[in-house]
């Protein structure tokens, strides 16, 4: 099996929102044939954590360079645009 992809979640504290977002992510990529790993952080940590990731997300607004790509939702709360943001995840992390 591949080396699963990392996805970096951020939320503003790293408890109640990132774990949601990171749940969610998990479930869907693996139903569409995706080994993915999710890592919850603090958004205030992500510059320091970005070098390990493939993919961003988050719920909170971050820094432009962390020289990785990253996606600000909320998505995964509302549920308004969900099925989108899941398609950009997943084209993100099949290049």
């Amino acid at each position: 099996m591949s080396k699963p992809k990392v996805i970096l979640v951020a939320c503003g504290t790293a408890i109640a929102t990132s774990t949601v977002v990171a749940h969610a992510i998990e479930e869907e990529m693996k139903k569409r044939g995706l080994n993915v790993t999710t890592r919850q952080c603090k958004a205030t940590e992500v510059p320091s954590l970005a070098a390990d990731a493939d993919l961003i997300v988050t719920t909170t607004p971050l820094p432009s360079n962390l020289g990785k790509p990253v996606i600000q939702t909320l998505a995964f709360l509302t549920g308004i645009g969900k099925e989108e943001v899941l398609k950009q995840i997943e084209e993100i992390l099949k290049q």
